[in-house]
This record gives C-alpha cells, structure tokens and sequence, in this order.
C-alpha cells in the first residue's frame, strides 16, 4: 500500500483517486472549495464534477494542502495547466521530503511557451523531488469513475519510478503503459486538445463525418510536425498519447473541448461558451501558445492558425475552412514521413 496525495478534486483528481483508492492504496484528496471536501467525506460522492458516482469510502478529502502532503511519498498533480505553476510554488514551501510527483494536466505556458514538466522542475527544488512523470492518454473521467475499461500512459525519464506508477494504478479496468518520451507525451496530450476544439466546431458547423475524419488525420500530422521540432520521439504521436487521446477528445460528447468548439461552430461567443462551461476548456489555451510556438519554430500548423483566427481574430469559420481547402496541394506521405518539411 502506498500513501498518495491527489492535488485537485475536479473531475479527473477524484476519477484518479477512485482508481488508486481501489487498488488498496491510502489516497488523501486535495481541494479548494470546503463544500466539495465535505460532500467528498460526508456523503461520499463528488456530484458536481461526476454527478452521482459513488466514492470508496476510504477516499479522504482537506481542504489543507500541508495536510494533505504529510507522510506522502507519491503526488498526483491534477489540477489545470494555469495551475501548475502557482501549485508547483506552494509545493515547493510544504515539501518536507523528495516525493515522486505525476502531473496529469494537458497544456502548454503561454508566455514561457514551456511544458508543465518544465514548470514542475522550475518551481520545486531537486532536493524535494525524486523524479516528475506524466499521465496522459485516452481518458474520460466520467468512464473511469464508473469503472469503464480504460488504457493510460505514464512517461517519465525515469523508467522505473514509472514501472512504480504503472503497478500503483493498473487492475481489471485501468491499464497503464510506460513510455521514456515525456517531451512527445505532454505535447500530444496539449496540442490535441487544439484538434478536438476544431473537430467540435466542424460538427457546430454542420460539416459531417467526412470533414471530422480529414481534420483529425491532418491533425495528428501537424501535432507530430512540431513535437518533433521539439524534440519528441515520433512513434508517441502514433500511440495513446497521440491517435488515441486524439479520437477520444474530438469524438465524444464528455469532452470539453468538443463541447465549446460544437457551441461556436453553432454561432455562440467564445467568451460567452467559456462563461457557461464551468470547468476549463484547455484547447483554447493551447491554441494561443501553439500558435506562437509554431511561428518561433519554424513550422507549419494550417489547421491551428485557422482556429486562432477564429479564437482570437474574430475570423468566419466558413471562411478559415475554405482557405484550409484551397491551401497549395501536398504529397500526402511526405507530409507524414518527413516532419521537419
């Protein structure tokens, strides 16, 4: 049994803490908001992020984040990628012993145009941190809580504090794969979260199956063209990180991302659609950061620059998808094969 700390009580820090929490492992579940916690404690169930799901009862809530870290020598960090930073600082002060921490947030740092696991290694001293891993893949918190069979990835430098994370998590219904690739990891993870808001938004638009399909395969290209320019291995654009959180995110309703790009293609605002959602809608960051990083690099992201004019410039989507259409013709497999083209 080990003694785990889980950093945020949103949606996918309870499904997590369900999971370890099934597996026999002493799990203390951080949160901000008192009345979250209390639910968590006193009833059991976390109803505004997963409804009426049932909780383990050993699952123990705080809204004391010193508490929480007492005697924990694994820390799931999961709270959203604005977070980590300001998180990673207060860590740093109430850390009294290196931990092993997991983040399992999807994004990129605008300004710094940094991966969180940059972040993390920025803000918490060496000396308090045995090694950082990444959890990321095909995952709907909704399906893990009700115990759904699910496939996850965890990447780390360190392949065996991540065969330590992999035997923590896996049983019956979660399956967890390790990968060394944290660079390929953590941009699949941010940037297809680009892809999903743009599939979305073709379904709001009204442009059937056909259209979804192209832009999920052009998708993936560009995502593999600049984590590559970055420095990823390509094989993890192929696998559960890439395709497979791909597929999860731009086709399924639970998606965030999904839900606000479908509302604009259907007409509304975007600072009305986020108002509304309750809950952070991570592709909209990642678009600006992409974006900018793509520019910086060198590299060619046709379908995130279309979604940033109509993010951020006001652009018609109709007009971006035509101007997507009429781009120069390419040669399909060299656009695959050769990423630095």
């Amino acid at each position: 049994m080990a003694n785990v700390a889980v950093i945020g009580a949103g949606s996918w820090g309870t499904a997590i803490s369900l999971v370890l929490a099934d597996n026999g492992h002493d799990v203390l579940l951080y949160g901000r908001e008192e009345e979250h916690v209390d639910e968590i404690n006193s009833s059991h169930t976390n109803s505004f992020y997963l409804k009426d799901t049932p909780l383990p009862e050993s699952i123990r809530a705080t809204t004391d984040l010193n508490e929480a870290l007492e005697g924990r020598s694994i820390v799931f960090l999961v709270v959203p990628s604005s977070a980590i930073r300001p998180v990673s600082k207060q860590l740093n002060t109430l850390l009294k012993e290196p931990v092993t921490i997991v983040h399992a947030a999807k994004g990129i740092e605008p300004k710094t145009h940094k991966r969180l696991s940059e972040i993390i290694a920025e803000e918490i001293d060496p000396s308090k941190r045995r090694a950082i891993g990444v959890l990321t893949g095909p995952t709907h918190a909704e399906e893990v809580a009700v115990r759904k069979p699910t496939t996850i990835t965890i990447a780390c430098e360190d392949l065996d504090v991540a065969d330590e994370v992999q035997e923590l998590l896996t049983n019956d219904q979660f399956r967890v794969y390790l990968n060394s690739d944290v660079v390929g990891a953590e941009y699949g993870g941010a940037l297809k979260n680009i892809i999903a808001l743009a599939a979305g938004m073709t379904d709001g638009l009204g442009y059937g199956d056909n259209a979804k399909a192209a832009l999920m395969t052009r998708g993936i290209v560009e995502i593999a063209r600049l984590g590559v320019k970055l420095g990823a291995n390509p094989a993890s654009f192929s696998g559960l990180t890439g395709i497979g959180d791909l597929i999860v995110t731009a086709t399924s309703q639970h998606s965030r991302n999904w839900r606000a790009g479908n509302a604009i293609g259907r007409g509304e605002k975007l600072e009305d659609v986020l108002g509304n959602m309750g809950m952070v809608v991570e592709g909209v960051r990642a678009c600006e950061a992409a974006h900018s990083l793509a520019k910086d690099a060198g590299v060619e992201m046709p379908i995130t620059e279309a979604l940033y004019n109509v993010l951020f410039e006001g652009k018609s989507p109709h007009d971006e998808v035509k101007k997507l259409m009429r781009r120069p013709q390419k040669h399909e497999m060299e656009q695959v094969f050769h990423f630095e083209e």
